[in-house]
């Protein structure tokens, strides 16, 4: 049995100051003001100091941590990330990798994880195959921008079935349709992500009885709003911020090259804070800083001068959220571990309550992670 005191526990709503929270067996047993929580004598003592303690983080779309891809050495992305306070990840596999690579990812992440090597990865973002091959980074290497073919793509879904949770489309692209269903088919509990995509409002609210639900990196790598001279159209952005069923992903980088703070911003009016996920979408790409962003730290750039993700992880986005938008610590846990976790239906994570997984971190004012505790353990 662990005991944390002196907390401000973290609620989805609202802190609980001067809180204690009971561990045992790696899940939360009690939680609550220190008055109304009794400790048990043989209780092993973690003091907050007075710190937030919070659920652990959430990534569900990065693709790196550690100076490696998940796809080459996920063990040293997933301790990197442990450190960082995430204690759930999806790693992204990208439309860059083709068939033959696609599954050598998938089989050397299970692996890994089953290896215990990967003990905070909780399934698979694809992040493809069927993007608009008009949009993202290392667009030279994508293989799939030819055609939707079932030949192609059901084993695919198959050898990836047991862990995917999400899966990105184009809804424009041709066949797409016959792809989702197959997918749902075989994955029922599949959730889709709009993505890279052209889409028209109308293609996008197609696929949501599917199970659309997520914007991937809201306002990036998505279609023109051009209509008539100086009368602005629609695209996949503004059918993001109408359904309110879908929530969007953001950046949230350290100068808001991704997203610029006055639209993250919009986006919060508009989505509310139930629809906002934060993710780091990290990569590792080490084209040449363009000029005028020389202060961008936190993200990287292709040799074509796109920019390529970002060089962050979770905690950091939230750092960056801070400021940006002018929201709570608590707020912050929920757009980077409550609102991630019931996108995907994670039920047992994402929030403080008795019987949830105890994945749990201590930060400050700043979100500058104190302690980490991953399953019930310390690290």
């Amino acid at each position: 049995m662990k005991a944390i005191i002196n907390a401000n526990i973290i609620m989805p709503d609202h802190v609980i100051p001067n809180g204690v929270i009971l561990v045992d067996n790696g899940v939360i047993v009690d939680f609550g003001k220190a008055k109304n929580v009794q400790i048990p004598a043989n209780a092993e003592i973690i003091d907050a100091e007075n710190n937030f303690v919070g659920p652990g983080l959430v990534d569900i779309h990065t693709h790196a941590a550690g100076g490696y891809y998940f796809v080459d050495k996920p063990e040293v992305g997933s301790k990197e990330l442990l450190k960082h306070g995430v204690t759930s990840v999806m790693p992204a596999l990208y439309y860059s990798l083709d068939k033959e690579n696609f599954v050598k990812a998938i089989d050397n992440i299970i692996d890994c994880h089953e290896k215990g090597e990967f003990p905070n990865f909780i399934g698979f973002y694809m992040e493809g195959p069927y993007l608009n091959p008009g949009f993202g980074c290392d667009q030279s290497k994508n293989s799939w921008r030819f055609g939707v073919e079932r030949k192609d793509y059901m084993d695919l879904i198959e050898h990836s079935k047991d862990y995917t949770k999400v899966w990105c489309i184009a809804p424009e692209r041709e066949g797409i349709e016959q792809f989702v269903r197959d997918v749902k088919k075989t994955i029922p509990n599949c959730v889709f992500a709009v993505a890279h995509s052209a889409a028209t409002p109308e293609q996008v609210e197609k696929f949501i009885p599917y199970g659309l639900k997520i914007a991937t990196h809201h306002t990036n790598a998505t279609g023109t709003i051009e209509h008539y001279s100086e009368c602005r159209g629609v695209c996949v952005d503004e059918a993001v911020n109408y359904n309110k069923e879908i929530y969007a992903e953001l950046i949230c980088d350290r100068i808001g090259a991704h997203v610029v703070p006055y639209m993250q911003r919009l986006v919060r009016r508009i989505k509310g804070d139930d629809r906002i996920i934060l993710i780091s979408d990290q990569f590792i790409s080490d084209g040449p800083v363009p000029e005028g962003f020389e202060e961008a730290t936190d993200i990287n750039f292709d040799w074509a001068g796109e920019i390529a993700g970002s060089g962050m992880t979770l905690d950091l986005a939230c750092k960056n959220v801070l400021f940006h938008m002018g929201c709570s610590v608590c707020d912050a846990f929920r757009f980077a571990s409550t609102n991630p976790a019931r996108a995907l239906g994670l039920w047992d994570r994402g929030y403080i309550a008795k019987g949830n997984v105890a994945d749990l971190i201590i930060v400050n004012h700043l979100f500058d992670i104190k302690k980490v505790i991953f399953k019930g353990e310390k690290l």
